[in-house]
């Protein structure tokens, strides 16, 4: 964090670049800052200019007679360069390079950034860029706007970085009309040294900044930013952190030999990456700012510390003066991981009490139409006290006996005195103008439609579970890691990146998964001498460097339970092979002892470039690619994380002991899925691989692997 300060707190600043005409980058940034009320000193930078917007110009930054903090780069990159080598010698602890033309455009470019970046880190200089917006403090005591957005946000909680500089004025115009104030906003564009992990830390110890912010459009760093950010969304004094990643799309899979790797695109890495580092992923810009506001809301608690408004669980309070928003709420509520609370009798006495015969005194509460302020009053009391309530949404819908500014008063009032988050939703424009801003200067969120308030009530739920969930204690494992090294490196001597279920069980096997007898036959009279010595009933499975998937060849006979059986089983196998690839090399057929019945699951792996193994779990068996039911994390995988990604399927009531089935050993699967992560962290030369299927046997009784496919690759010799 060392030099950040100086780029949103400096006392002077040098805009090097500056421009007397009008529409140039150069003016414009130079005026912005003028205009914003900056509170330190600015100097402008041109040699051709006796001023800029009536400030007295400098030639070069050294004739500039005071010291300088930060410096505004604004010109192309052959001049940047011997700019800020000035800059260094003038002494800045900080520089924004806003100009464009280096690393993005490639050749020359990236050379003179990269040669920019060495001369700042060893002069111990920050610098924020090249291609970027800017930055922003809009604080009252530094006013800075060093940015070629004309608009000065309002001055606030929430810290905002983004990559893309296009992305940030929107957001700027967006935030002025919600009346949205930051506390910091920076624009980060090539990251040539200053990232999103340097700024998260920052804004992490930064008093003023309540939540983070954060568009993403690809990350530099794997797992140093999920171990950093986890601390920061969940470690002793939380931030949250809101991000909202480009191009979601499934799109990008890369071509894989395993299904882990044909299922696992570029999105499941960023889920991971949230999921593992307490990040809550938004959907949209309107998304992000209705996530913003509930997230900064806060109230004084007994001992007179802030204190940030998160439920302890998901049961929700709705009270509305019309069904069919309550009706809306009721059903977002419930998509959004929620559930209707369910009130004790005394709140229900209460409610019909206050309120008249013919509202609903049930959740959702319908105080009816033509409902005064004192109605919502009354039964908003009487719900969030109710301790199987964990947070209530209150719904306003502009009728005649509307009195939205007194309603905004009372659920201000009511919302003081309780530490359970309350959401409003004033429905329409003009006629709840008034208590829409009542509650936005007193911290109360509030939304024009109640889909939005119940998505944002979700999303506070999930980062109350994440704030509250239990450290488990790491398994006692034991690993013949050297063993594992020797199967991978054989295989790799012998020129074979493919390690079917000969070698594969036994390096599985080291890592502590129970495998199963299997032997490999080349011809019928082996298969049936193999079958008698581990007994029967076997499986038996095609071996072929060319045939990956095979069932699709027809290469799996499961069951044979005699002699006869497993030789006349191999001659069909071998058949089918031939017919479905006439050039497949066939290594013979294995022979395993069957497996005891259970649920069959996939446990597989794929490897990425800077984040390292993507470790999948779900459903497998052939249907692993029709449901895709699966979940993914970045090793290394805790016992904690192994839980929640098991926890994360659909198909996890399956496993819990659904209509009368016994409950699976999850216990197992858990236990599993950190065996493997550690598996491949030991061993990088693993590219890909599936465990598929993994039978999972009734609690207590474990887990056996029924197949599995390595792919390997030799690492890259040091040059």
């Amino acid at each position: 964090m060392e030099g950040l300060d100086a780029l949103f707190n400096p006392s002077s600043v040098a805009v090097v670049g500056a421009s007397s005409s009008p529409g140039k980058v150069g003016h414009d940034i130079f005026v912005n800052i003028l205009k914003g009320g900056f509170t330190g000193t600015l100097y402008p930078v041109n040699p051709r200019a006796k001023s800029i917007a009536s400030v007295r110009a400098y030639p070069d930054i050294k004739d500039i007679p005071d010291p300088i903090e930060l410096a505004i780069i604004i010109l192309p990159p052959i001049h940047a360069e011997t700019a800020i080598k000035h800059a260094i010698d003038k002494g800045v602890k900080a520089v924004v390079i806003v100009s464009a033309g280096f690393k993005e455009v490639g050749g020359e470019g990236l050379e003179i950034e990269q040669r920019i970046v060495a001369m700042c880190r060893e002069a111990g200089v920050r610098v924020v860029g090249p291609n970027c917006l800017g930055v922003i403090n809009p604080m009252a005591d530094v006013r800075l706007n060093a940015s070629f957005s004309a608009r000065m946000p309002a001055a606030g909680n929430i810290s905002f970085i983004s990559q893309s500089g296009a992305l940030c004025t929107a957001v700027l115009d967006f935030a002025a009309d919600k009346d949205f104030g930051f506390s910091k906003f920076v624009s980060i564009g090539n990251k040539a040294d200053v990232d999103e992990l340097d700024l998260l830390r920052y804004f992490h110890a930064d008093p003023e900044t309540e939540v983070i912010m954060l568009y993403i459009e690809e990350l530099q760093r794997g797992p140093e930013f999920i171990q950093a950010v986890k601390e920061i969304t969940g470690g002793d004094r939380p931030t949250p952190v809101l991000a909202i990643k480009s191009g979601r799309t499934s799109a990008g899979a890369q071509a894989a030999a395993s299904h882990t790797g044909s299922l696992a695109g570029s999105e499941a890495v960023y889920d991971a990456i949230f999921t593992q580092s307490g990040i809550i992923r938004v959907e949209s810009i309107n998304e992000l700012f209705d996530f913003g506001t509930a997230f900064a809301y806060k109230n004084e608690s007994a001992l007179g510390k802030m204190r940030r408004k998160v439920p302890l669980g998901n049961r929700v309070a709705i009270v509305t003066n019309a069904g069919g928003p309550g009706i809306v709420a009721t059903d977002m509520t419930v998509s959004s991981g929620l559930e209707l609370a369910t009130f004790s009798d005394d709140t229900i006495e209460v409610l019909k009490s206050h309120l008249p015969l013919t509202a609903n005194v049930n959740n959702p509460v319908d105080v009816i139409g033509d409902a005064a302020q004192d109605r919502y009053e009354n039964a908003l009391s009487a719900v969030i006290k109710d301790e199987e309530v964990d947070g209530a949404l209150v719904i306003l819908t502009p009728q005649s006996m509307t009195n939205a500014i007194g309603t905004a008063e009372a659920i201000v009032h009511i919302a003081r005195r309780s530490h359970k988050p309350i959401l409003c939703c004033f429905m329409g424009i003009i006629d709840v103008s008034a208590g829409v801003k009542y509650l936005q200067e007193n911290g109360v969120p509030v939304y024009r439609f109640p889909e939005s308030a119940a998505k944002t009530f979700g999303a506070l739920y999930r980062y109350s579970r994440w704030l509250n969930r239990q450290q488990l204690a790491p398994f006692p494992v034991k690993h013949d890691k050297a063993r594992a090294a020797e199967i991978i490196a054989d295989a790799l001597d012998q020129g074979n990146t493919y390690i079917g279920e000969i070698g594969g069980t036994e390096l599985l096997a080291c890592y502590g998964f129970n495998v199963l007898p299997t032997v490999l036959a080349t011809s019928a009279a082996e298969a049936g001498d193999a079958a008698d010595r581990m007994g029967y009933p076997v499986v038996m499975k095609i071996v072929s460097p060319q045939i990956i998937h095979k069932s699709d060849a027809g290469g799996v006979i499961v069951g044979p339970d005699s002699r006869e059986a497993v030789t006349g089983a191999f001659e069909t196998i071998v058949d089918n092979a031939k017919k479905y690839s006439p050039d497949a090399t066939v290594a013979g057929v294995l022979v395993q002892r069957l497996a005891p019945k259970g649920h069959e699951v996939i446990l597989g792996m794929t490897r990425y470039p800077i984040f390292g193994p993507l470790i999948m779990f779900g459903f497998g068996g052939i249907f692993v690619e029709v449901f895709q039911d699966v979940a993914f994390r970045l090793a290394p995988l805790t016992r904690n994380g192994a839980r929640n990604m098991v926890r994360s399927i659909k198909g996890h009531k399956l496993l819990s002991g659904y209509r009368g089935d016994p409950r699976a050993d999850i216990a197992a699967i858990e236990r599993m899925l950190v065996c493997l992560s550690e598996l491949v962290i030991n061993h990088p030369e693993i590219k890909e691989l599936d465990i598929n299927p993994l039978l999972v046997h009734p609690d207590g009784e474990g887990v056996t692997v029924a197949d599995c496919r390595f792919i390997l690759e030799k690492p890259e010799k040091d040059s």
